[in-house]
Protein backbone atom coordinates (compact mmCIF):
# COMPACT_ATOMS: atom_id res chain seq x y z
CA UNK A 1 0.00 0.00 0.00
CA UNK A 2 0.96 3.14 -0.80
CA UNK A 3 2.24 5.59 2.15
CA UNK A 4 -0.73 8.23 1.71
CA UNK A 5 -3.51 8.98 -0.92
CA UNK A 6 -4.07 12.16 -2.24
CA UNK A 7 -7.23 13.19 -3.66
CA UNK A 8 -8.33 15.82 -6.62
CA UNK A 9 -10.21 15.87 -9.84
CA UNK A 10 -8.55 13.24 -12.37
CA UNK A 11 -8.10 14.70 -15.87
CA UNK A 12 -6.71 11.78 -18.47
CA UNK A 13 -7.66 8.09 -17.98
CA UNK A 14 -4.10 7.00 -17.62
CA UNK A 15 -1.72 6.27 -14.98
CA UNK A 16 2.14 6.77 -14.67
CA UNK A 17 4.71 6.27 -11.96
CA UNK A 18 7.88 8.72 -11.60
CA UNK A 19 9.76 10.67 -9.21
CA UNK A 20 8.75 14.07 -8.65
CA UNK A 21 10.43 17.70 -9.69
CA UNK A 22 8.63 20.54 -8.16
CA UNK A 23 8.30 23.31 -10.58
CA UNK A 24 8.01 26.90 -9.53
CA UNK A 25 8.79 30.66 -10.17
CA UNK A 26 11.37 31.72 -7.52
CA UNK A 27 11.88 35.14 -8.77
CA UNK A 28 13.53 37.69 -6.30
CA UNK A 29 13.31 41.20 -7.52
CA UNK A 30 16.09 44.07 -6.54
CA UNK A 31 15.72 46.24 -3.40
CA UNK A 32 14.89 49.90 -5.02
CA UNK A 33 16.92 51.43 -2.25
CA UNK A 34 20.07 49.62 -3.23
CA UNK A 35 19.38 50.59 -7.06
CA UNK A 36 20.09 53.91 -8.93
CA UNK A 37 18.02 53.95 -12.15
CA UNK A 38 18.39 55.61 -14.67
CA UNK A 39 15.13 55.86 -16.70
CA UNK A 40 16.38 55.48 -20.23
CA UNK A 41 18.70 52.60 -19.95
CA UNK A 42 16.09 50.71 -17.63
CA UNK A 43 12.84 51.60 -20.05
CA UNK A 44 15.27 50.36 -23.03
CA UNK A 45 16.08 46.95 -20.76
CA UNK A 46 11.72 46.76 -20.33
CA UNK A 47 11.17 47.16 -23.94
CA UNK A 48 14.07 44.40 -25.12
CA UNK A 49 12.07 42.33 -21.98
CA UNK A 50 9.04 43.01 -24.39
CA UNK A 51 10.57 41.56 -27.45
CA UNK A 52 12.21 38.91 -26.56
CA UNK A 53 8.76 37.57 -24.88
CA UNK A 54 6.92 38.27 -27.67
CA UNK A 55 9.35 35.97 -29.66
CA UNK A 56 9.06 33.32 -27.20
CA UNK A 57 5.35 33.19 -27.26
CA UNK A 58 5.33 33.65 -30.82
CA UNK A 59 7.55 30.26 -31.22
CA UNK A 60 5.79 28.53 -28.39
CA UNK A 61 2.72 29.35 -29.94
CA UNK A 62 3.68 27.41 -33.00
CA UNK A 63 5.31 24.74 -31.28
CA UNK A 64 2.05 23.90 -29.60
CA UNK A 65 -0.12 24.33 -32.59
CA UNK A 66 2.02 21.79 -33.92
CA UNK A 67 2.06 19.01 -31.23
CA UNK A 68 -1.35 19.92 -29.28
CA UNK A 69 -3.82 21.67 -31.61
CA UNK A 70 -5.07 25.47 -32.93
CA UNK A 71 -7.82 25.51 -30.11
CA UNK A 72 -5.14 24.94 -27.34
CA UNK A 73 -2.42 27.48 -29.27
CA UNK A 74 -4.69 30.48 -29.41
CA UNK A 75 -4.15 31.15 -25.51
CA UNK A 76 -0.91 32.10 -26.68
CA UNK A 77 -2.16 35.16 -28.66
CA UNK A 78 -4.11 36.32 -25.30
CA UNK A 79 -0.29 36.44 -23.75
CA UNK A 80 0.45 38.37 -26.86
CA UNK A 81 -2.29 41.10 -26.79
CA UNK A 82 -1.17 41.49 -22.55
CA UNK A 83 2.37 41.98 -23.31
CA UNK A 84 1.57 44.84 -26.23
CA UNK A 85 -1.56 46.08 -23.56
CA UNK A 86 -0.89 49.78 -23.87
CA UNK A 87 -2.31 50.36 -20.66
CA UNK A 88 0.01 47.75 -18.39
CA UNK A 89 2.90 49.42 -20.72
CA UNK A 90 2.05 52.85 -19.86
CA UNK A 91 1.80 51.88 -16.14
CA UNK A 92 4.85 50.25 -16.38
CA UNK A 93 6.62 53.18 -18.08
CA UNK A 94 5.55 55.56 -15.36
CA UNK A 95 6.68 54.17 -12.69
CA UNK A 96 10.44 53.45 -14.23
CA UNK A 97 10.56 57.38 -15.03
CA UNK A 98 9.90 57.45 -11.18
CA UNK A 99 12.59 55.97 -10.44
CA UNK A 100 11.89 52.28 -10.08
CA UNK A 101 14.12 49.48 -11.33
CA UNK A 102 12.25 47.92 -14.49
CA UNK A 103 11.65 44.74 -12.73
CA UNK A 104 9.66 46.65 -9.94
CA UNK A 105 7.77 48.08 -12.23
CA UNK A 106 7.01 45.28 -14.16
CA UNK A 107 5.30 43.40 -11.21
CA UNK A 108 3.54 46.63 -9.61
CA UNK A 109 1.85 46.98 -12.88
CA UNK A 110 0.96 43.78 -13.86
CA UNK A 111 0.27 43.44 -9.95
CA UNK A 112 -2.74 45.87 -10.05
CA UNK A 113 -4.32 44.45 -13.08
CA UNK A 114 -4.05 40.78 -11.82
CA UNK A 115 -6.33 41.72 -8.82
CA UNK A 116 -8.55 43.47 -10.80
CA UNK A 117 -9.14 40.46 -12.42
CA UNK A 118 -9.38 38.39 -9.82
CA UNK A 119 -12.31 40.15 -8.24
CA UNK A 120 -14.50 40.30 -11.43
CA UNK A 121 -16.51 36.75 -12.13
CA UNK A 122 -16.90 34.56 -14.94
CA UNK A 123 -14.58 33.83 -17.70
CA UNK A 124 -13.09 36.93 -16.92
CA UNK A 125 -11.37 35.89 -13.57
CA UNK A 126 -9.48 33.37 -15.50
CA UNK A 127 -7.61 36.01 -17.31
CA UNK A 128 -5.28 36.79 -14.12
CA UNK A 129 -3.16 33.12 -14.56
CA UNK A 130 -3.00 34.74 -17.65
CA UNK A 131 -1.38 38.00 -16.89
CA UNK A 132 0.63 36.20 -14.12
CA UNK A 133 2.44 34.20 -16.89
CA UNK A 134 3.09 37.33 -19.00
CA UNK A 135 4.12 38.88 -15.72
CA UNK A 136 6.41 36.30 -14.98
CA UNK A 137 8.14 35.72 -18.42
CA UNK A 138 9.51 39.21 -18.22
CA UNK A 139 10.93 39.38 -14.41
CA UNK A 140 12.95 36.15 -15.36
CA UNK A 141 13.77 38.28 -18.75
CA UNK A 142 14.73 41.44 -16.45
CA UNK A 143 16.59 39.44 -13.57
CA UNK A 144 18.32 36.86 -15.78
CA UNK A 145 16.29 34.49 -13.99
CA UNK A 146 16.60 30.62 -14.47
CA UNK A 147 13.83 28.76 -15.87
CA UNK A 148 13.29 25.26 -16.02
CA UNK A 149 13.31 24.12 -19.06
CA UNK A 150 9.44 21.43 -18.68
CA UNK A 151 10.40 20.24 -22.45
CA UNK A 152 14.04 18.45 -21.02
CA UNK A 153 13.09 17.33 -17.92
CA UNK A 154 14.89 13.53 -16.26
CA UNK A 155 12.69 10.42 -18.27
CA UNK A 156 10.15 9.62 -15.56
CA UNK A 157 9.81 12.79 -14.00
CA UNK A 158 6.49 13.72 -12.45
CA UNK A 159 6.11 17.51 -12.67
CA UNK A 160 4.00 18.99 -9.50
CA UNK A 161 3.17 22.59 -9.39
CA UNK A 162 0.58 25.00 -8.08
CA UNK A 163 -0.54 25.78 -11.23
CA UNK A 164 0.21 24.80 -14.68
CA UNK A 165 -0.05 27.76 -17.49
CA UNK A 166 -0.82 26.80 -21.01
CA UNK A 167 3.08 27.89 -21.56
CA UNK A 168 4.11 25.35 -19.51
CA UNK A 169 2.04 22.30 -19.98
CA UNK A 170 3.03 23.53 -24.15
CA UNK A 171 6.52 22.08 -22.94
CA UNK A 172 5.88 18.72 -21.34
CA UNK A 173 7.14 16.08 -23.45
CA UNK A 174 5.08 12.49 -23.14
CA UNK A 175 8.09 10.66 -23.86
CA UNK A 176 9.48 12.33 -20.55
CA UNK A 177 7.18 13.30 -18.25
CA UNK A 178 5.54 10.30 -16.64
CA UNK A 179 2.75 12.88 -15.62
CA UNK A 180 1.60 16.01 -13.56
CA UNK A 181 -0.26 17.19 -10.41
CA UNK A 182 -1.51 20.65 -9.31
CA UNK A 183 -2.48 22.20 -6.23
CA UNK A 184 -4.97 23.97 -8.63
CA UNK A 185 -7.41 23.58 -11.68
CA UNK A 186 -10.53 21.49 -13.04
CA UNK A 187 -10.96 18.97 -15.43
CA UNK A 188 -11.79 21.76 -17.86
CA UNK A 189 -8.85 24.16 -17.53
CA UNK A 190 -6.08 25.01 -19.72
CA UNK A 191 -3.86 22.39 -18.18
CA UNK A 192 -6.35 19.30 -18.41
CA UNK A 193 -7.33 20.11 -21.92
CA UNK A 194 -3.59 20.15 -22.64
CA UNK A 195 -3.06 16.84 -20.64
CA UNK A 196 -5.50 14.86 -22.75
CA UNK A 197 -4.17 16.25 -26.12
CA UNK A 198 -1.23 14.49 -25.45
CA UNK A 199 -2.47 11.60 -23.66
CA UNK A 200 -0.35 12.14 -20.45
CA UNK A 201 -1.61 11.46 -16.92
CA UNK A 202 -2.82 14.14 -14.85
CA UNK A 203 -4.65 15.20 -11.28
CA UNK A 204 -5.67 18.19 -10.60
CA UNK A 205 -6.83 20.52 -7.83
CA UNK A 206 -5.72 18.21 -5.44
CA UNK A 207 -4.90 21.11 -3.16
CA UNK A 208 -2.72 22.49 0.02
CA UNK A 209 -1.90 18.96 0.15
CA UNK A 210 0.20 18.77 -2.71
CA UNK A 211 2.79 20.76 -1.11
CA UNK A 212 3.91 18.15 1.72
CA UNK A 213 5.06 15.51 -0.80
CA UNK A 214 8.51 16.35 -1.82
CA UNK A 215 11.40 16.48 -4.53
CA UNK A 216 12.60 13.45 -5.48
CA UNK A 217 9.68 11.31 -4.41
CA UNK A 218 8.20 8.22 -5.96
CA UNK A 219 4.62 8.87 -6.83
CA UNK A 220 1.72 7.67 -9.22
CA UNK A 221 -0.40 9.66 -10.68
CA UNK A 222 -4.59 8.11 -11.34
CA UNK A 223 -5.93 10.30 -13.97
CA UNK A 224 -8.37 7.69 -14.15
CA UNK A 225 -9.04 7.69 -10.09
CA UNK A 226 -8.01 11.27 -9.64
CA UNK A 227 -5.93 9.46 -7.00
CA UNK A 228 -1.96 10.84 -6.41
CA UNK A 229 -0.37 7.81 -4.58
CA UNK A 230 2.79 8.75 -2.59
CA UNK A 231 5.57 6.35 -2.27
CA UNK A 232 3.80 3.58 -3.87
CA UNK A 233 4.39 0.35 -3.29
CA UNK A 234 5.79 -2.23 -5.82
CA UNK A 235 2.21 -4.01 -7.52
CA UNK A 236 1.09 0.20 -7.68
CA UNK A 237 4.02 0.69 -9.46
CA UNK A 238 3.99 -1.68 -11.83
CA UNK A 239 0.00 -1.53 -12.28
CA UNK A 240 0.85 2.20 -13.39
CA UNK A 241 3.64 1.45 -15.35
CA UNK A 242 1.76 -1.09 -17.20
CA UNK A 243 -1.30 1.34 -17.99
CA UNK A 244 -1.84 1.66 -21.88
CA UNK A 245 -5.53 2.19 -21.56
CA UNK A 246 -8.34 0.33 -23.33
CA UNK A 247 -7.62 -1.78 -26.74
CA UNK A 248 -8.13 0.49 -29.99
CA UNK A 249 -11.37 -0.83 -31.13
CA UNK A 250 -11.81 -0.31 -34.68
CA UNK A 251 -15.27 -1.65 -35.52
CA UNK A 252 -18.36 0.78 -34.75
CA UNK A 253 -19.77 -0.10 -31.14
CA UNK A 254 -23.50 -1.00 -29.68
CA UNK A 255 -24.36 -1.65 -26.37
CA UNK A 256 -25.15 -4.97 -24.66
CA UNK A 257 -28.79 -4.96 -25.80
CA UNK A 258 -28.07 -3.42 -29.58
CA UNK A 259 -27.94 0.55 -29.21
CA UNK A 260 -25.42 1.68 -31.54
CA UNK A 261 -23.69 4.92 -30.47
CA UNK A 262 -21.00 6.54 -32.55
CA UNK A 263 -17.66 7.43 -31.28
CA UNK A 264 -16.07 10.12 -33.04
CA UNK A 265 -13.12 12.60 -32.53
CA UNK A 266 -12.44 16.24 -31.74
CA UNK A 267 -10.21 18.01 -34.14
CA UNK A 268 -8.39 21.18 -34.00
CA UNK A 269 -5.40 20.70 -36.43
CA UNK A 270 -4.66 18.51 -39.15
CA UNK A 271 -2.25 16.60 -36.90
CA UNK A 272 -4.96 15.30 -35.04
CA UNK A 273 -6.17 13.21 -37.94
CA UNK A 274 -4.14 10.43 -37.57
CA UNK A 275 -4.28 10.14 -33.82
CA UNK A 276 -8.16 9.79 -34.05
CA UNK A 277 -7.99 7.39 -36.56
CA UNK A 278 -5.33 5.70 -35.09
CA UNK A 279 -7.40 4.77 -31.73
CA UNK A 280 -10.52 3.96 -33.53
CA UNK A 281 -12.92 6.94 -34.13
CA UNK A 282 -15.66 6.27 -36.38
CA UNK A 283 -15.41 10.05 -37.66
CA UNK A 284 -15.10 13.20 -36.81
CA UNK A 285 -18.15 14.61 -34.21
CA UNK A 286 -16.15 18.23 -34.14
CA UNK A 287 -13.69 19.65 -36.90
CA UNK A 288 -12.96 23.23 -35.76
CA UNK A 289 -12.25 25.46 -38.59
CA UNK A 290 -10.53 28.09 -36.48
CA UNK A 291 -7.12 26.77 -36.89
CA UNK A 292 -7.56 27.86 -40.80
CA UNK A 293 -7.76 31.11 -39.56
CA UNK A 294 -5.41 31.68 -37.00
CA UNK A 295 -1.40 32.58 -37.22
CA UNK A 296 -1.42 34.65 -40.87
CA UNK A 297 -2.65 38.42 -42.29
CA UNK A 298 -5.54 37.53 -44.06
CA UNK A 299 -8.57 35.13 -44.38
CA UNK A 300 -7.69 31.92 -45.97
CA UNK A 301 -8.94 31.52 -49.77
CA UNK A 302 -11.99 28.97 -50.54
CA UNK A 303 -9.55 27.01 -52.45
CA UNK A 304 -7.82 26.68 -48.83
CA UNK A 305 -10.36 26.14 -46.99
CA UNK A 306 -11.64 23.22 -49.81
CA UNK A 307 -7.89 21.17 -49.60
CA UNK A 308 -8.73 21.09 -45.87
CA UNK A 309 -11.72 19.58 -45.53
CA UNK A 310 -10.83 16.84 -48.52
CA UNK A 311 -8.10 16.04 -46.81
CA UNK A 312 -10.23 15.27 -43.16
CA UNK A 313 -13.04 13.03 -45.21
CA UNK A 314 -10.35 11.21 -47.25
CA UNK A 315 -9.09 9.95 -43.47
CA UNK A 316 -12.79 9.13 -42.80
CA UNK A 317 -14.03 7.62 -46.00
CA UNK A 318 -16.77 5.34 -44.40
CA UNK A 319 -17.36 7.84 -41.31
CA UNK A 320 -18.90 11.46 -40.97
CA UNK A 321 -17.14 14.64 -40.63
CA UNK A 322 -19.03 17.17 -38.48
CA UNK A 323 -17.47 20.83 -39.44
CA UNK A 324 -18.05 23.57 -37.44
CA UNK A 325 -18.39 27.03 -39.08
CA UNK A 326 -16.29 29.63 -37.96
CA UNK A 327 -16.72 30.11 -33.66
CA UNK A 328 -14.89 33.47 -32.67
CA UNK A 329 -15.23 35.51 -30.28
CA UNK A 330 -15.02 35.01 -26.77
CA UNK A 331 -11.47 34.09 -26.12
CA UNK A 332 -11.17 33.34 -29.71
CA UNK A 333 -9.40 36.48 -31.35
CA UNK A 334 -8.14 36.71 -35.26
CA UNK A 335 -5.84 39.60 -35.30
CA UNK A 336 -7.28 40.94 -38.81
CA UNK A 337 -10.75 41.11 -37.88
CA UNK A 338 -12.47 43.77 -36.45
CA UNK A 339 -13.43 41.95 -33.29
CA UNK A 340 -14.57 44.69 -30.69
CA UNK A 341 -13.65 44.67 -27.27
CA UNK A 342 -16.46 43.75 -24.73
CA UNK A 343 -16.42 43.80 -21.57
CA UNK A 344 -17.74 40.15 -21.52
CA UNK A 345 -17.20 38.60 -24.58
CA UNK A 346 -18.28 35.24 -24.20
CA UNK A 347 -21.80 36.91 -23.46
CA UNK A 348 -21.37 39.03 -26.53
CA UNK A 349 -20.61 38.44 -30.54
CA UNK A 350 -19.51 35.17 -31.08
CA UNK A 351 -19.98 32.88 -33.41
CA UNK A 352 -23.05 32.48 -35.30
CA UNK A 353 -23.64 36.01 -34.41
CA UNK A 354 -20.43 37.24 -35.89
CA UNK A 355 -21.04 34.66 -39.29
CA UNK A 356 -24.50 36.50 -39.82
CA UNK A 357 -23.40 40.11 -39.44
CA UNK A 358 -19.71 41.29 -39.68
CA UNK A 359 -17.67 38.09 -40.94
CA UNK A 360 -21.12 37.89 -43.18
CA UNK A 361 -18.44 37.62 -46.63
CA UNK A 362 -16.23 34.86 -44.60
CA UNK A 363 -19.01 32.68 -43.93
CA UNK A 364 -20.21 32.58 -47.27
CA UNK A 365 -16.75 31.78 -48.86
CA UNK A 366 -16.66 28.70 -46.13
CA UNK A 367 -20.05 27.35 -46.92
CA UNK A 368 -18.84 27.38 -50.50
CA UNK A 369 -15.90 25.02 -49.42
CA UNK A 370 -17.56 23.17 -47.48
CA UNK A 371 -20.45 22.33 -50.47
CA UNK A 372 -17.49 21.60 -52.50
CA UNK A 373 -16.02 19.36 -50.63
CA UNK A 374 -19.07 17.47 -49.48
CA UNK A 375 -19.94 17.28 -53.62
CA UNK A 376 -16.51 15.87 -54.38
CA UNK A 377 -15.48 12.65 -53.68
CA UNK A 378 -15.98 10.20 -51.12
CA UNK A 379 -16.72 10.91 -46.94
CA UNK A 380 -19.67 12.10 -45.42
CA UNK A 381 -19.88 15.64 -44.75
CA UNK A 382 -21.91 17.36 -42.54
CA UNK A 383 -22.41 21.10 -41.42
CA UNK A 384 -22.71 22.67 -37.92
CA UNK A 385 -23.53 26.04 -36.66
CA UNK A 386 -22.27 27.22 -33.51
CA UNK A 387 -23.85 29.13 -31.03
CA UNK A 388 -27.03 29.42 -32.05
CA UNK A 389 -29.73 30.66 -29.56
CA UNK A 390 -32.80 31.37 -31.40
CA UNK A 391 -34.76 30.08 -34.41
CA UNK A 392 -33.61 33.23 -36.09
CA UNK A 393 -30.59 32.90 -36.38
CA UNK A 394 -30.91 29.41 -37.55
CA UNK A 395 -32.97 30.63 -40.72
CA UNK A 396 -30.35 33.20 -41.98
CA UNK A 397 -27.60 29.95 -41.19
CA UNK A 398 -29.91 28.39 -43.69
CA UNK A 399 -30.63 30.73 -46.06
CA UNK A 400 -27.24 31.57 -46.25
CA UNK A 401 -26.66 27.91 -47.00
CA UNK A 402 -28.77 28.21 -49.42
CA UNK A 403 -27.27 30.94 -51.68
CA UNK A 404 -24.07 29.40 -51.18
CA UNK A 405 -24.95 26.13 -52.72
CA UNK A 406 -26.55 28.42 -55.55
CA UNK A 407 -23.57 30.36 -56.08
CA UNK A 408 -21.19 27.30 -56.89
CA UNK A 409 -21.26 27.01 -60.48
CA UNK A 410 -22.01 23.01 -61.90
CA UNK A 411 -22.79 22.09 -58.21
CA UNK A 412 -23.34 18.72 -57.73
CA UNK A 413 -27.13 18.50 -56.41
CA UNK A 414 -26.72 16.11 -54.02
CA UNK A 415 -24.25 18.65 -52.42
CA UNK A 416 -27.35 20.77 -51.59
CA UNK A 417 -28.10 17.63 -48.96
CA UNK A 418 -25.57 17.51 -46.52
CA UNK A 419 -26.51 17.13 -42.93
CA UNK A 420 -27.01 20.02 -41.01
CA UNK A 421 -26.92 20.77 -37.26
CA UNK A 422 -26.85 23.09 -34.63
CA UNK A 423 -24.43 23.63 -31.39
CA UNK A 424 -26.96 23.28 -28.52
CA UNK A 425 -24.37 25.64 -25.93
CA UNK A 426 -27.14 27.93 -24.40
CA UNK A 427 -30.19 27.89 -22.37
CA UNK A 428 -32.28 29.21 -25.18
CA UNK A 429 -30.71 26.61 -27.68
CA UNK A 430 -31.95 24.01 -24.92
CA UNK A 431 -35.44 25.55 -24.45
CA UNK A 432 -35.96 25.55 -28.17
CA UNK A 433 -34.46 22.10 -29.38
CA UNK A 434 -38.09 21.28 -31.10
CA UNK A 435 -37.87 23.93 -33.32
CA UNK A 436 -34.51 24.09 -33.73
CA UNK A 437 -34.15 20.40 -34.85
CA UNK A 438 -37.37 20.55 -36.96
CA UNK A 439 -35.34 22.84 -39.38
CA UNK A 440 -31.99 20.50 -39.09
CA UNK A 441 -30.99 17.24 -39.48
CA UNK A 442 -28.84 17.04 -35.72
CA UNK A 443 -28.19 18.64 -32.92
CA UNK A 444 -24.48 18.67 -30.96
CA UNK A 445 -24.55 19.45 -27.20
CA UNK A 446 -21.22 21.50 -26.37
CA UNK A 447 -20.99 20.75 -22.54
CA UNK A 448 -18.52 23.32 -21.92
CA UNK A 449 -20.27 26.26 -22.50
CA UNK A 450 -23.69 24.77 -21.94
CA UNK A 451 -22.91 24.06 -18.25
CA UNK A 452 -21.35 27.38 -18.05
CA UNK A 453 -24.43 29.43 -18.80
CA UNK A 454 -26.90 26.94 -17.36
CA UNK A 455 -24.94 27.28 -13.74
CA UNK A 456 -23.84 30.81 -14.54
CA UNK A 457 -20.51 29.48 -13.48
CA UNK A 458 -16.76 29.82 -15.89
CA UNK A 459 -15.28 26.90 -16.11
CA UNK A 460 -12.14 28.45 -15.43
CA UNK A 461 -13.01 30.38 -12.18
CA UNK A 462 -11.71 27.70 -9.43
CA UNK A 463 -13.95 29.64 -7.09
CA UNK A 464 -17.12 28.76 -8.69
CA UNK A 465 -15.27 24.87 -9.84
CA UNK A 466 -18.04 22.79 -8.01
CA UNK A 467 -20.45 24.65 -10.04
CA UNK A 468 -19.14 23.69 -13.15
CA UNK A 469 -19.66 20.31 -13.67
CA UNK A 470 -22.37 18.74 -15.88
CA UNK A 471 -23.63 16.42 -13.63
CA UNK A 472 -25.33 18.67 -11.82
CA UNK A 473 -29.28 17.61 -12.25
CA UNK A 474 -29.62 21.52 -13.60
CA UNK A 475 -27.30 20.03 -16.74
CA UNK A 476 -28.43 17.01 -16.99
CA UNK A 477 -32.60 18.01 -17.55
CA UNK A 478 -31.07 20.80 -20.11
CA UNK A 479 -29.15 17.34 -22.02
CA UNK A 480 -32.55 15.25 -21.71
CA UNK A 481 -34.92 18.03 -22.85
CA UNK A 482 -32.61 18.60 -26.38
CA UNK A 483 -32.42 14.66 -27.16
CA UNK A 484 -36.02 14.26 -26.06
CA UNK A 485 -37.01 17.32 -28.03
CA UNK A 486 -35.14 16.52 -31.36
CA UNK A 487 -35.52 12.60 -31.19
CA UNK A 488 -39.10 13.85 -31.45
CA UNK A 489 -38.16 15.44 -34.54
CA UNK A 490 -36.33 12.76 -35.89
CA UNK A 491 -33.02 14.47 -35.51
CA UNK A 492 -29.64 12.64 -33.83
CA UNK A 493 -28.55 14.21 -31.11
CA UNK A 494 -24.56 14.25 -30.33
CA UNK A 495 -22.17 15.40 -27.59
CA UNK A 496 -19.11 16.55 -28.84
CA UNK A 497 -18.25 18.80 -24.87
CA UNK A 498 -15.76 17.35 -22.46
CA UNK A 499 -18.23 15.16 -20.58
CA UNK A 500 -18.39 12.98 -23.80
CA UNK A 501 -14.95 11.90 -23.40
CA UNK A 502 -14.95 10.78 -19.75
CA UNK A 503 -15.43 6.83 -20.06
CA UNK A 504 -16.94 7.42 -16.21
CA UNK A 505 -19.94 9.04 -17.45
CA UNK A 506 -20.42 6.67 -20.88
CA UNK A 507 -23.19 4.76 -19.40
CA UNK A 508 -24.85 8.25 -18.33
CA UNK A 509 -24.99 9.77 -21.65
CA UNK A 510 -25.90 6.75 -22.78
CA UNK A 511 -28.91 6.34 -20.98
CA UNK A 512 -29.85 9.89 -21.84
CA UNK A 513 -30.35 8.90 -25.32
CA UNK A 514 -27.54 10.21 -27.30
CA UNK A 515 -26.64 9.02 -30.44
CA UNK A 516 -23.38 10.15 -30.96
CA UNK A 517 -20.03 10.96 -28.64
CA UNK A 518 -16.94 12.97 -29.49
CA UNK A 519 -13.94 13.55 -27.84
CA UNK A 520 -9.74 13.77 -27.81
CA UNK A 521 -8.62 10.80 -29.05
CA UNK A 522 -6.92 9.65 -25.93
CA UNK A 523 -10.10 8.47 -24.44
CA UNK A 524 -11.75 7.25 -27.57
CA UNK A 525 -11.20 3.34 -27.32
CA UNK A 526 -12.28 3.68 -22.91
CA UNK A 527 -15.11 4.89 -24.64
CA UNK A 528 -16.14 2.54 -27.11
CA UNK A 529 -15.32 0.11 -24.19
CA UNK A 530 -17.75 1.51 -21.98
CA UNK A 531 -20.53 1.31 -24.65
CA UNK A 532 -20.22 -1.97 -24.74
CA UNK A 533 -20.04 -2.45 -21.46
CA UNK A 534 -23.45 -0.84 -21.02
CA UNK A 535 -27.09 -1.79 -21.02
CA UNK A 536 -28.99 0.74 -22.94
CA UNK A 537 -32.61 -0.10 -20.80
CA UNK A 538 -30.68 -0.33 -17.32
CA UNK A 539 -28.84 2.58 -18.39
CA UNK A 540 -32.05 4.50 -19.66
CA UNK A 541 -33.63 3.93 -15.59
CA UNK A 542 -30.20 5.16 -14.48
CA UNK A 543 -30.31 8.12 -16.22
CA UNK A 544 -33.89 8.88 -15.28
CA UNK A 545 -33.24 8.96 -11.41
CA UNK A 546 -29.95 11.04 -12.10
CA UNK A 547 -31.92 13.83 -13.72
CA UNK A 548 -34.37 13.80 -11.26
CA UNK A 549 -32.31 14.07 -8.41
CA UNK A 550 -32.43 17.41 -6.65
CA UNK A 551 -28.29 17.46 -5.71
CA UNK A 552 -24.99 16.75 -7.39
CA UNK A 553 -24.42 14.40 -4.61
CA UNK A 554 -27.38 12.71 -5.38
CA UNK A 555 -26.70 12.32 -8.78
CA UNK A 556 -23.24 10.97 -7.90
CA UNK A 557 -24.90 8.21 -5.43
CA UNK A 558 -27.30 7.31 -8.50
CA UNK A 559 -24.35 6.74 -10.88
CA UNK A 560 -22.09 5.02 -8.33
CA UNK A 561 -24.79 2.56 -7.27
Amino acid sequence: MAERTLHGTGATPRSGVGTVVWYGRDISLPDPDDVEVEPEPESQRFADAVDTARAELESEREATAERVGEDEAAVFDAHIQFLEDPTIEEAVETMIGEGHPAPNAVDAAFGEHIEQFEGMDGRMAERADDLRDVRDRLLRLLTDGERVDLGDLPDGSVVLAERLTPSDTAQLDPERVAGFATVTGGRTSHASIFARSLALPAVVGVGEALDTVEDGTAVVIDGDSGEVLVAPDDSERAAAASDSGAAVVDASVETTDGRHVEVAANIGQPAELKPAVDRGADGVGLYRTEFLFLDRETPPSEDEQYEAIRETLDMFPDGRVVVRTLDIGGDKQIPYLDQPDEENPFLGERGIRRSLDPDSDLFATQLRALLRAASDGAGDLAIMFPMVATVTELDAALDALDTAAADIEECDADAVDVEVGVMIETPSAAFMAGELAARVDFLSLGTNDLTQYVMAADRENERVGDLHDPTHPGVLRAIHQTVTAAHAEDAWVGMCGEMAGDPDLTELLVGLGLDELSMSAVTIPEVKTAVRDTEYNTASERADRARLAATRSEVHTTLDT
